[in-house]
């Protein structure tokens, strides 16, 4: 060998590779230079709405009033909301079985799977144990949804306001987010002609958020059904993500997407995160809905692949569902409905008499819209600027519904305890009055 080049290697830069004692020449690629690592574009595209405006956000509360935060959508953060006891004996039970300590199959395993398929199946819509799939949270179940129905290039309709993770996923992956309106005039129901205008050859799922976050709207049977009948004319199958499903308050029906859906099929994502106030567990599924054997075997084993990217969710919330979700008391349940019910009530009460809002009530989940009349503040320029100033000067942080491309809104958290929700609102009603300026006065208007 000459001395200047590496062993194997000859002068005309080329390897020799002895193979089964044949010779295959191949070139050497020529090394880099200098180090250069970059992230990916799918890490560049990865934008969270929600992180982006408040980021940007100057929040720096009044040091003279304790904080009080709105905004953030965790029952378990002040400690007024824990699980039932029921629950937390189930993940003790399954932690000292030891069974559930090495992997599960990706899908979840099956005593688990059948657990969620008699809690949820009904006439309307039966489920087995096959048709559930285990995920780690009810975000995971959304991104395998998206990834089973979307090509990059294909676009999804997604509700405005809403939840922000469909285009953070989404828009990683290459995939267009089209948005269509909820209307706060009807207690947040979705604008169907909008939608329906939204739809074209390469429309590949519709995203249906009910109970909704951010609005805390439940859609009547018959909205339901007008919804579906849109899907159908079109042939696109639905994302239902009904993680709140079943938190409705008294008087209020929450019927499934798919207990009324006769052709569409629909993939129903949920978990144990909101019902059971338990989301850092991180259990979530997906409720595999076909219907007229549309989805067939392919969209299955579709959802089964992309279930081994990450081997599943975790074995011992796994281990305990089955006993989470029979043994959990009805008791807990309207207990936690009938605390976010009373606080919810309160907050719209409060804030109904607020000059330059307009709350509109919910009737389930955990949040509620506020309208802000811009033009009665003239001091902000606009929905993040109102809630920038509203921790500023009263230590008071809502989420500016901008976070959810609506705005002139703030979301409110309503899981606080009743307490500070009472001290929250009137703090926000002292801010309004204070920068509030009513119409100005024209002597044609007698009511001014």
């Amino acid at each position: 060998h000459r001395r200047s080049e590496p062993p194997g290697m000859h002068g005309n830069g080329i390897h020799h590779v002895n193979v089964n004692g044949s010779l295959y020449p191949a070139k050497v690629k020529s090394r880099r230079q200098m180090w250069d690592v970059q992230p990916s574009e799918m890490a560049n595209n990865t934008l969270n709405p929600i992180r982006a405006i408040v980021d940007g956000m100057k929040l720096t509360p009044n040091p003279d009033k304790p904080m009080i935060a709105l905004s953030i959508g965790d029952p378990t953060v002040f400690g007024n909301l824990p699980t039932d006891d029921a629950v937390l004996q189930a993940m003790k039970d399954a932690i000292d079985s030891q069974k559930f300590n090495g992997y599960a199959p990706s899908v979840g395993y099956l005593q688990s799977r059948q657990a969620v398929a008699n809690f949820y199946s009904c006439p309307e819509a039966p489920l087995q144990a096959e048709d559930v799939i285990l995920t780690s949270g009810c975000s995971q179940a959304i991104e395998l949804v998206i990834n089973v129905f979307c090509n990059p290039g294909d676009n999804i309709l997604v509700p405005c306001p809403g939840f922000s993770l469909y285009k953070t996923l989404a828009v990683s992956m290459g995939i267009k987010v089209k948005l269509y309106n909820l209307l706060p005039e009807k207690s947040w129901e979705i604008d169907l002609q909008h939608m329906e205008s939204l739809i074209d050859e390469r429309t590949s799922c519709l995203i249906v958020t009910n109970p909704s976050n951010p609005c805390g709207s439940v859609f009547k049977k018959e909205h339901l059904q007008k919804i579906l009948k849109v899907a159908s004319k079109h042939c696109v199958p639905i994302l239902a993500d009904e993680i709140y499903s079943d938190m409705v308050f008294p008087g209020c029906n929450s019927s499934s997407l798919a207990s009324l859906s006769s052709d569409v099929p629909i993939l129903s994502c949920g978990g144990l995160a909101k019902r059971w106030l338990v989301p850092g567990w991180r259990m979530g599924w997906i409720l595999i809905h076909d219907r007229n054997n549309i989805f067939g075997s392919e969209i299955r084993q579709g959802l089964v692949k992309l279930s081994q990217r990450i081997l599943g969710a975790c074995t011992v919330v796994q281990g305990a569902l089955e006993s989470i979700l029979n043994n959990t008391p009805e008791r807990f349940y309207r207990d936690t409905i009938s605390f976010l019910q009373s606080n919810s009530e309160i907050c719209f009460n409060e804030l109904s008499t607020v000059p330059g809002l307009n709350p509109v009530m919910p009737s389930g989940a955990m949040y509620l819209m506020v309208g802000i009349e811009m033009e009665r503040f003239p001091d902000f320029k606009d929905d993040v600027d109102f809630t920038e100033r509203l921790v500023t000067e009263q230590s008071v942080f809502c989420l500016p519904a901008s976070a959810f491309e609506y705005p002139n809104f703030f979301r409110i958290v309503v899981t606080v305890p009743e307490e500070m929700m009472v001290e929250a609102c009137i703090r926000i009603r002292e801010f309004c009055q204070h920068y509030h300026r009513p119409p100005s006065s024209d002597c044609n208007d007698l009511d001014q």
